[in-house]
């Protein structure tokens, strides 16, 4: 997965968001080892405190856990994961809905197209 980060907001908030979303998709499984700071700095070519502070937050949202000798992990509990998982999905399902109301579609319209888009 590649780090898209844009000058419209703070970066420690877009790499939390972008680690948050690896997390709840699969790609670091509960309990699996994160890649150490300097690494995913070095990978998303961002300087290491700032890729530290994105890391702290995912451990305030109890998604990673730190460990002195292990580094850290993701949480092993599904629940919070799942929690966090279904938050986002709503928030994508309201943007949505917000962009289309924009457009001049109602919910219901909305909700049409989606629809009429899953059976093409």
């Amino acid at each position: 997965m590649e780090w898209k980060l844009s000058d419209d907001r703070p970066i420690y908030l877009q790499l939390y968001e972008q680690l948050t979303r690896r997390i709840v998709s699969g790609i670091y499984p509960p309990g699996s080892k994160l890649p150490p700071v300097r690494e995913l700095a070095a990978e998303a070519g961002v300087n290491p405190n700032t890729m530290q502070r994105a890391l702290q937050q995912l451990e305030s949202d109890g998604l990673a856990v730190a460990n002195r000798t292990a580094g850290r992990v993701v949480t092993d509990d599904i629940a919070a994961i799942e929690a966090i998982r279904y938050r986002m999905a709503r928030e994508i399902i309201a943007a949505f809905y917000a962009a289309a109301a924009e457009l001049g579609y109602t919910r219901q319209e909305a909700a049409a197209l989606v629809k009429e888009e899953e059976s093409l």
